[in-house]
């Protein structure tokens, strides 16, 4: 069984920070990416951030410069650094790994249950 685990989110007021962090565990084999989406009512989810095993990233252009994704391979676990965050970013933010398990060897999608994001003052 594999499982990914969010923490971090919550209630900040526009212009204010939050650090979310996602820990993938389980029966691993490899992790080829990791990333967070978002999804807001009544709207599809979205990418957000992701980075790859050899640490190339790629944003959203709505989260560019303000927010940042980073990893450590070791703990299999991603973050997502967001400053100076905007009522617009208020969402449900998902963690996403694309992994190779001891269930299924071939790179398959997994998902976190997600965290609630809301700024607002």
């Amino acid at each position: 069984q594999v499982q990914l685990v969010e923490s971090g989110g919550g209630l900040v007021q526009p212009g204010g920070s939050l650090r979310l962090s996602c820990a993938a565990s389980g029966s691993i084999l490899s992790i080829k990416a990791m990333g967070w989406y978002r999804q807001a009512p009544g709207k599809q989810r979205t990418l957000v951030a992701r980075i790859t095993s050899g640490g190339s990233t790629n944003y959203a252009d709505s989260v560019k410069g303000r927010f940042t994704i980073s990893r450590d391979n070791a703990k299999n676990t991603v973050y997502l650094q967001m400053i100076s965050l905007k009522p617009e970013d208020t969402a449900v933010y998902y963690c996403n790994a694309v992994m190779s398990t001891a269930w299924s060897t071939s790179f398959t999608d997994y998902w976190g249950q997600g965290t609630q994001v809301t700024v607002s003052s």
